[in-house]
């Protein structure tokens, strides 16, 4: 498996460094923080970025998307992570079109793909009861009457969960929590009787709620796949999520880097550049050293996937294990070699750190994957 990604997907790349610089630096963010925006993201740039095809990529063409695979995503999702641009695009666009392409009928797959492909439709997945990523501890129930499912339960940390047009949740219609059968997956509207949803502030400003459904009547057209037979579309889904959670945070690792080594040829200490001092430049190839092992671990999950590789799980979970260790020391970095001015909020690097510390929890943080590769391998 070549380690190098093709020329349509490096222009791709350039194509989303160049629009994403010009329409989504890291000021923006700074602006809808202060603007206390309650969506955590500018429905206009989240138009442009449909109008440039990215909500469609992972669309199969049979239901009016692009069919780029996971690699061209990938690449998008990596300049996201060095201008910290939020948007549905990982919610939407990556997990929700997962789940439903892996799990969904014709008639859904019809329905509710091409709406995310015109960027008509915005999803949100509610999958976690506790603090911590545990897919097979949902104790959410969902009972059969007729033709329907009462729904009752509470789901936390839901990305995009306050401005999603739609919810799927995984909710147990048979077993106890621990149990990989009797998880069955759901399409909810938001605004149905029963729905309460509390939007919380995350410390990356971005958009997360705690959602509670109390007797909430979901219709039996609106399950996706069998019932009860969820858990291996949403686990599967779950992998995908986190490889492009990895290639967001090799985005920032790299970005952190970047800002931190034209600040270390600039800063002068004693009448001294300080990246002259032996101890920073040890510690900087260190850290290059290891953004650059990253790329190509992130790549290999990506490449994995796309070929439907039966261990994309094992190298999604050495991904995502391995990121969240190296965005920690590159968000820690950033902010050491920055010095005082890195503490404060007039600098952008701060904003770094406050992105990869969420992002490295959500799905999974290094020891829930390092235990599951772990498991994997026959540990």
């Amino acid at each position: 498996m070549a380690m190098v990604i093709n020329e349509e997907q490096q222009m791709l790349k350039e194509s989303a460094q160049g629009f994403l610089a010009e329409f989504a630096p890291v000021s923006e963010l700074r602006k809808l923080r202060d603007q206390g925006s309650e969506t955590g993201f500018s429905d206009n740039l989240w138009r442009q970025m449909v109008d440039m095809g990215w909500a469609a990529i992972l669309v199969p063409e049979a239901y009016g998307g692009l069919e780029f695979g996971h690699v061209g995503m990938g690449q998008i999702v990596e300049q996201t992570g060095r201008t910290l641009t939020a948007s549905p695009l990982f919610s939407t666009a990556i997990v929700g079109v997962s789940l439903i392409n892996l799990a969904g009928s014709e008639e859904q797959k019809t329905e509710l793909l091409g709406a995310i492909a015109g960027g008509e439709l915005t999803t949100a997945l509610a999958v976690d009861e506790k603090i911590h990523h545990a897919p097979t501890q949902i104790s959410m129930t969902a009972v059969q009457q007729g033709d329907h499912y009462l729904l009752n339960g509470e789901k936390r940390f839901v990305v995009d969960g306050y401005s999603a047009n739609k919810l799927i949740v995984a909710a147990r219609t048979s077993g106890s929590a621990g149990d990989q059968t009797g998880i069955s997956l759901f399409m909810l509207d938001p605004s149905a009787a029963g729905v309460e949803i509390e939007r919380t502030d995350m410390v990356d400003t971005r958009n997360a709620a705690i959602i509670r459904l109390t007797d909430v009547t979901v219709s039996s057209a609106d399950l996706l796949g069998a019932e009860g037979d969820g858990f291996k579309a949403l686990s599967a889904a779950l992998d995908i999520g986190n490889a492009y959670l990895a290639a967001e945070m090799l985005g920032i690792a790299q970005e952190s880097f970047d800002r931190t080594l034209q600040y270390l040829k600039e800063r002068k200490q004693f009448g001294v550049l300080i990246g002259s001092f032996q101890s920073l430049q040890h510690r900087a190839a260190h850290w290059w050293s290891e953004v650059e092992l990253c790329k190509s671990i992130v790549l290999k999950a990506l490449k994995a996937l796309d070929k439907g590789d039966a261990k994309s799980p094992v190298l999604v979970s050495i991904a995502k294990a391995k990121l969240c260790e190296v965005v920690e020391l590159a968000t820690n970095e950033a902010i050491q070699m920055h010095g005082g001015i890195g503490m404060t909020d007039e600098y952008e690097i701060g904003f770094f750190i406050k992105r990869a510390r969420p992002a490295a929890m959500l799905f999974g943080d290094y020891n829930y994957h390092g235990d599951r590769f772990a498991q994997l391998c026959g540990y």
